[in-house]
C-alpha cells in the first residue's frame, strides 16, 4: 500500500502485533485517517479503527494504556469535533473517550505522554500552564484527564519537555 499520506510522528506496538500510528497525515493507504490510524502487523490499515474527523492537527506522542485505550498529545486542539487542547484520550475503535476530560488542557504543545501503572499520566512539552494551573513543561494527570496537583512541578523547567520514559 501507499501507507501514510504524510508525516508520521510516532508509533505505539500494541500487544496483539498491530500498532498505532500518529503525525501529521490525513489519508492512510488511500483512506481517510486524520493524523492517527492503526496498522495490522504486515501493514495494512486495520478496518477495524476509525477516527472519524480525528484530531485537528498533528498528533506528536502516543500512549497505550492496559486497558486499551490510546492518550495522545500534540499540536491539536480537537478531536472528532469536541474542543481538546493538545491531549486527549481514545478507544480502540479511534473514538473520543468522553470520560476523559482534561478541562483547558495544555495551554502549548505536547510533545511527550506516558502512562503510568496507577492509571495516571505524565504530559509534557512546551507549555507554561495546565488546565489553567502554572505547570511548564510537566503535569500530571489523573485517569480522568483531571489535572493531579499532587505532583508540584514549580516552575518547571526552562525548556520545553520533548521525550518522557518511566523509570522501575
Amino acid at each position: 500500500g501507499s501507507g501514510a499520506g504524510g508525516v508520521v510522528s510516532c508509533l505505539a506496538l500494541q500487544a496483539d502485533g498491530k500498532a498505532l500510528v500518529g503525525g501529521s497525515f490525513t489519508h492512510y493507504d488511500g483512506a481517510g485517517r486524520n493524523r492517527i490510524a492503526r496498522v495490522n502487523a504486515d501493514g495494512t490499515p486495520d478496518t477495524g479503527f476509525d477516527p472519524g474527523s480525528g484530531a485537528n492537527g498533528t498528533v506528536m506522542s502516543l500512549a497505550l494504556q492496559t486497558d486499551g485505550k490510546v492518550l495522545m498529545g500534540g499540536w491539536f486542539t480537537g478531536y472528532g469535533g469536541t474542543a481538546r487542547s493538545y491531549v486527549a484520550r481514545i478507544d480502540d475503535e479511534g473514538d473520543l473517550d468522553t470520560d476523559f476530560d482534561p478541562g483547558d488542557g495544555a495551554q502549548g504543545l505536547v510533545f511527550a505522554v506516558a502512562t503510568l501503572a496507577d492509571g495516571k499520566a505524565l504530559v509534557g512539552g512546551q507549555f507554561n500552564r495546565f488546565d489553567s494551573m502554572p505547570y511548564s513543561h510537566l503535569a500530571r494527570i489523573s485517569a480522568d484527564g483531571s489535572l493531579d496537583t499532587a505532583l508540584v512541578a514549580g516552575d518547571g523547567g526552562n525548556g520545553g519537555v520533548s521525550s518522557l520514559a518511566l523509570q522501575t
